[in-house]
């Protein structure tokens, strides 16, 4: 008896048990807004009033349609989805292309290159913000999704690079040599060899990049300012000062905004964090 007490206090259970708790309280932590939030979508302010932290009953599932169709989500949702796809689909092309010639040739200037790339994630965006403006207006890209979407580009073209180039740089040198010796050019080898073989770490820049560009606010207020044309971000602000009284449709509105983001993640945070740690692991 004595013996099956040492072992179930055991420094290794104890600290199985506290690394436990610490992962429980964390997900609580991290977890409970949201589900919070979530419970509040279903209810009406009044029903909240009453007791903020009661179950959702009934559930008031007819709010998400009045938020879609009575608040113009439907258009915001719409922009952004353009306007994050088309970031990410430049985003993986350019950068798998920049990161595939950093990590596989040597030319002239290549630290120099490589080095202003990566200053500009130094800066704050708040610095660039004043710039990009005018030269959104200088060149007509003012109020204007492909401007927004070239802006996304550049912010997340760094990062996007630095994390395939670390991937492409651990691909064998006898690939590209095999593929040179049955014909393959440059090109062929880039898109037929390094692009197939690097699709876990591709999977995370693009799980990555999407959320980072679904949520983000900055630029997007800055550069749009015309309601048609506005990203659900901004949409969500405009919804705030419109229901600014009412509890819970706002709770609806963000509801909106945050479950595409937790569905991303739900289904492919695996993919996520296989692509995080491929580079470091053969």
């Amino acid at each position: 008896m004595a013996a099956q007490t040492r072992t179930r206090f055991s420094p290794a259970g104890l600290r199985m048990a506290a690394l436990m708790l610490f992962i429980a309280l964390y997900t609580a932590y991290s977890a409970g807004p949201f589900v919070w939030v979530a419970s509040m979508s279903l209810r009406t302010t009044s029903e909240i009033a009453a007791n903020p932290y009661a179950l959702p009953w009934p559930l008031h599932f007819d709010k998400f349609a009045s938020a879609w169709l009575d608040s113009n989500y439907d258009t915001y949702f719409f922009n952004s989805v353009v306007i994050v796809l088309s970031a990410v689909a430049l985003l993986t092309v350019i950068g798998g292309m920049a990161a595939h010639c950093f990590a596989r040739y040597t030319f002239r200037f290549k630290g120099l290159l490589y080095f202003l790339i990566f200053s500009t994630i130094i800066f704050p965006p708040q610095v660039t913000v004043i710039g990009l403006f005018q030269i959104m207006v200088e060149y007509g890209l003012y109020n204007n999704r492909l401007g927004l979407v070239l802006v996304y580009v550049s912010i997340q073209l760094p990062v996007t690079i630095y994390i395939l180039e670390a991937f492409f740089a651990r691909i064998p040198k006898d690939l590209f040599e095999a593929a040179r010796m049955d014909g393959y050019s440059e090109w062929a080898i880039f898109w037929k060899i390094s692009l197939p073989v690097a699709l876990p770490a591709i999977s995370t820049t693009v799980i990555l990049n999407t959320i980072l560009l679904w949520n983000e606010f900055l630029y997007a207020v800055v550069l749009i300012t015309e309601d048609d044309k506005r990203t659900l971000p901004l949409g969500v602000l405009r919804f705030l000062g419109d229901q600014l009284e009412d509890v819970g449709m706002i709770a609806t509105g963000l509801m909106i905004a945050i479950v595409p983001v937790v569905l991303i993640y739900v289904f492919f945070s695996e993919r996520l964090i296989q692509g995080m740690t491929a580079g470091a692991v053969k």
